[in-house]
């Protein structure tokens, strides 16, 4: 066989960086899963085991307990192996000229966090597509995440970037007399604070409150990653700690069970009642991280758990908290979700709590916790985990209306043009409005939900030019006093039919100047702003850092708990590491 003069240094030089990049690999050290013999379990799981041989379990209670090992890892995701490959494929890079393109694949920095794709809302004419259709979404998870990303000094990927998770961050005072309706639906419109010739249309709703009192009982299902990947501060240490915030709040009817999963599954804590807080707090000591990410195991586990101690007209519900870097069994998050999605029709919802940075999985959680009947939160600091875990434990916990979705039709005769703010995974076809099969998003007890649209009044300018073919609208109607015409659906919690609210926006209601906005609609704008500005800022003008600190300063209203000033203090982090701002907005330009 012909060979080339160049073929033994090339083979030289593969084989030192090889061994190279093992001896790296060594150094760093490896992670250890959790071993499955019987002398190594802790106390507490082999009380649990007699407990669950006591109850009659229909399964093995050894092999429920168990942690039982997984396929070894693929490389796909997390831990040393990865690093190791990493260092392996720039290895063979260096010995065969290709470095840009294995650096490309693998970088160095170590930062793999996954984001959906979003794509910004389009401007829409009136007199084409008059109808706008989307579920409604009270996850949060896009805020905190982003205030992580800007207190660790760097602007977040524009993915990261979810306005409505943004705005609903906060809680607004919307009136909650609902007239025998699990919510009340509050509207607003008035003219925009970043644009002369557009408006701003705000749809509130505001749930009905239960008092912790109040609240069916609860069989609460912790599913936590123990994971190499979560040996960090921010992860398994500040889960634990957020978690002992929720097990204070529990009542004697409630019942918490302790999944885990790493290279394995198992169940640290079988069905615990509220009145023995010490055996969960205990339980959540324990934890300690290593192995690899088996998450659909522990998925599986999880939701068997989950059924095994059902509560008929309670709140059953998994809190899967992770870094979302799942690398055995199923990682596909179609895979995933069609699993989750088949689980919540038996009554089990899943909300996901997420933590961590550099490998933080976000498309995975959130999307998890849309089609299982859930939220999605961010945890960055324990004041968040208090925060979503007691703070707003009721609406975290108990659902008052579900599948609930909003639809709105604009007269053609009053506006001509139209956006919807945020919102872009939870668009709905026209036609699901109607359809009951068609999942949507939840509401918890007391939950605020706000959605904005940016209008144009016919006879302003528009953005969009008019069909030079198109035949002029009209107003088939005969209400020419009407702005838009809104429509919601829900569900009742254990319903599968849908019932329908119906409000007509009227021109009247348009309030002449912002600054006679109410202090929620000022506030929602500045958020708004803010977020679409992290995005690029296509629809906001020339909205600088500035005038969105403007804003949120005139609308700080009642700040019981201090986000509505944290908020202005993100705005200060992101103007600092933004680019110089271009000359923008004036402050007497903000207020029509």
């Amino acid at each position: 066989m012909r060979t080339s003069r160049h073929t033994a240094p090339t083979l030289l030089a593969l084989s030192l960086a090889l061994a190279l990049a093992a001896c790296s690999s060594k150094q760093e050290g490896t992670t250890h899963p959790i071993k499955t013999d019987e002398s190594t379990k802790p106390a507490a799981n082999q009380a649990a085991t007699l407990r669950l041989q006591d109850a009659g379990s229909p399964h093995s209670a050894d092999a429920m307990l168990s942690l039982k090992e997984e396929p070894p890892a693929s490389p796909v995701a997390g831990g040393s192996h990865h690093r190791a490959e990493k260092k392996v494929m720039k290895a063979k890079a260096l010995a065969s000229g290709v470095v840009a393109e294995a650096v490309a694949v693998a970088p160095e920095d170590g930062n793999r966090e996954r984001y959906g794709k979003v794509t910004d809302h389009p401007i829409k004419q009136v007199s084409e597509a008059p109808v706008s259709t989307f579920s409604i979404d009270v996850d949060t998870g896009s805020y905190a995440n982003v205030r992580r990303l800007l207190n660790s000094g760097q602007l977040p990927p524009k993915d990261a970037v979810r306005v409505e998770e943004m705005i609903n961050y906060f809680p607004y005072s919307y009136p909650s007399q609902a007239n025998g309706r699990p919510f009340a639906v509050h509207t607003e419109v008035a003219p925009s604070p970043w644009s002369r010739t557009t408006h701003l249309l705000k749809i509130g709703i505001k749930a009905q409150e239960l008092a912790k009192a109040e609240l069916p009982p609860a069989n609460l299902v912790f599913l936590v990653d123990v994971s190499g990947s979560m040996n960090e501060p921010n992860k398994l240490p500040l889960l634990q700690q957020s978690l002992k915030l929720l097990v204070k709040q529990l009542r004697p009817q409630d019942k918490v069970s302790l999944v885990i999963y790493a290279s394995g599954t198992g169940v640290i804590l079988p069905p615990t009642s509220g009145s023995d807080p010490g055996r969960i707090l205990a339980a959540i000591d324990q934890l300690k991280p290593g192995g690899s990410t088996a998450g659909e195991a522990g998925i599986r586990l999880a939701y068997q758990m989950a059924h095994r101690s059902f509560v008929k007209g309670g709140i059953n519900r998994i809190l899967l908290a992770t870094d979302g870097d799942f690398n055995v069994g199923i990682a596909d998050t179609n895979q995933l979700k069609e699993m989750v999605e088949t689980e919540r029709r038996g009554g089990v919802s899943l909300s996901t709590l997420g933590f961590g940075t550099n490998n933080y999985n976000e498309a995975l959680m959130e999307q998890i916790a849309d089609v299982g009947n859930g939220n999605y939160s961010y945890i960055d600091t324990l004041n968040e985990g208090r925060k979503v875990l007691v703070d707003e434990m009721t609406s975290t916990l108990a659902t008052v209306a579900k599948d609930v979705k909003i639809q709105v039709e604009f007269n053609p005769a009053a506006v001509s043009e139209y956006r919807l703010i945020g919102y872009e995974n939870r668009q709905l076809q026209r036609e699901d409005f109607n359809n009951d099969k068609i999942d949507a998003g939840e509401i918890g007890a007391g939950h605020t939900v706000t959605a904005l649209y940016e209008i144009t009044l016919k006879g302003q300018p528009t953005q969009v030019d008019p069909l030079r073919y198109g035949t002029q609208p009209k107003n088939e109607g005969g209400k020419p006093e009407e702005l838009a015409f809104l429509r919601l659906r829900y569900k009742a919690p254990d319903g599968d039919t849908s019932k329908l609210m119906e409000t007509p926006l009227h021109q009247r209601d348009i309030l002449p100047s912002f600054d006679q906005a109410s202090t929620d609609l000022r506030f929602a704008a500045a958020v708004a702003g803010f977020g679409q500005r992290l995005r690029g800022g296509l629809h906001t003008a020339n909205l600088d850092y500035a005038a969105i600190k403007q804003l949120a300063q005139s609308a700080l209203g009642d700040d019981r708990w201090g986000y509505r000033g944290e908020f202005m203090q993100l705005v200060d982090q992101a103007r600092s590491l933004d680019r110089p701002n271009k000359p923008g907005m004036q402050s007497a330009q903000i207020s029509r």
